[in-house]
């Protein structure tokens, strides 16, 4: 993507889900600090939608009371219930305000799992070795979609099969998907962890009986990459959707031109 200016001073507000994880802090935090640092220029803060604070909805309206524009980039890896309510309802609260896509589904984001696949040993040419997806889950049908679309394009690079497991929510869960798999035949079972950072879900699907399992997808600088394509993304679309606006017939900002090019004998002397 090509660089969108922030002379427009929009910050850009990494809202994560939260945690009580020590280590997951920390890592949410230097992610925000990553971004910040392939572009020094930008300032950066972070918001959380639930667990631990500062909320998005109190950062927003802050930001908002300063006079100053905002992207909420959502630090998730799918599209559900947060992004679509809690973000979406306190970014438009707040006209000016936008909202970003969240992180996932994103063909990096895969790029990371196959490294930390490599890293427990797992083969990726291995047609015996069979891969679970293992996402917190979500009860919005957004996001089951976003966490089989990034499955689909981990199965691309990888011989054996790769199906997705939950860790609430969402069907099947992720004792069920390993079950499932070495019904199918696999001889290994190993869990891909997409999940951003430690805490309750890696935990949970730490001890759902696979072969191994991967640490979650931080730290990677390849993330931050993608939370600030996602930020260049939404000012895109905004000054897509600006341009628009004054071209519409009525609009004030509409600026009317010729219909035709003027000749010699069209121009007064």
């Amino acid at each position: 993507m090509s660089e969108t200016p922030v002379a427009a001073g929009h910050v850009l507000v990494a809202c994560a889900h939260g945690t009580r994880n020590p280590t997951g802090r920390r890592l949410i935090a230097e992610l925000a600090l990553g971004a910040r640092a392939l572009r020094p220029e930008l300032r950066t803060t972070a918001a959380f939608v639930d667990v631990q604070p500062p909320t998005v909805v109190d950062v927003v309206a802050g930001l908002a009371t300063e006079g100053t524009p905002a992207v909420v980039v959502p630090v998730l890896l799918s599209g559900g219930f947060h992004v679509h309510v809690d973000i979406a309802g306190a970014v438009q609260a707040h006209p000016g305000t936008l909202a970003a896509r969240p992180l996932g589904p994103d063909l990096r984001l895969v790029e990371v799992l196959l490294t930390r696949l490599a890293e427990i040993g797992a083969d990726a040419e291995d047609p015996t070795t069979a891969v679970v997806v293992a996402a917190a889950g979500s009860s919005d049908a957004r996001a089951t979609a976003d966490v089989e679309d990034t499955a689909d394009l981990l199965q691309r690079s990888w011989a054996g099969p790769v199906t997705t497991g939950y860790g609430s929510a969402a069907q099947p869960t992720v004792p069920d998907a390993i079950a499932a798999a070495r019904a199918a035949g696999a001889q290994r079972v190993v869990i891909a962890a997409y999940l951003l950072a430690p805490g309750h879900f890696h935990d949970k699907v730490s001890g759902a009986g696979a072969d191994d399992v991967t640490a979650p997808l931080l730290p990677d600088e390849r993330i931050a990459a993608v939370l600030l394509d996602r930020y260049d993304a939404a000012l895109e679309t905004a000054r897509l959707q600006a341009d628009a606006e004054a071209r519409r017939p009525g609009s004030p900002n509409r600026v009317e031109t010729l219909d035709f090019w003027p000749g010699p004998d069209d121009v007064d002397t």
